[in-house]
């Protein structure tokens, strides 16, 4: 039981250790999108998210479960459309499409995103210690 307890624990490690990989190579893309934002023709760009499945060292999704088709609101929208990602085409007359606005916004979140998962990372470390016996 406790080796695989430690498994677990090992998986949502690496997950978050991922996770903050992720943010860093984020947030460096993201300096450039701001920091190109008067550069004729350049296009802002992103990194996409990696995916955490309980295959790849991370643990399985979680979601609720639908019963009855007539329930709305479980699933999330139905139409497709998601509002927290919806695509601007603004392009200025040099070809520039840095909208700086969106770019903070962005920065913003994903410093947020990267506290989070080094808060849960040092937690987490903190608690194996604990378990081991050097904890405290």
């Amino acid at each position: 039981m406790a080796n695989s307890a430690l498994g677990t624990g090992g998986n949502l490690m690496l997950a978050l250790k991922t996770r903050m990989h992720f943010h860093q190579s984020r947030q460096k893309v993201l300096a450039e999108n701001v920091a190109n934002s008067d550069s004729p023709g350049f296009r802002p760009m992103d990194v996409k998210a990696p995916v955490i499945s309980a295959g790849n060292g991370g643990v399985g999704p979680v979601s609720l479960a639908r019963t009855s088709d007539g329930h709305m609101g479980i699933g999330g929208r139905s139409d497709g459309f998601d509002s927290a990602r919806a695509r601007r085409f603004e392009t200025t007359p040099s070809g520039n499409a840095v909208n700086l606005e969106d770019e903070m916004m962005k920065v913003a979140q994903n410093q947020s995103d990267y506290q989070l998962a080094a808060s849960l990372y040092s937690k987490g470390l903190g608690l194996m210690k604990i378990a081991i016996g050097k904890g405290r």
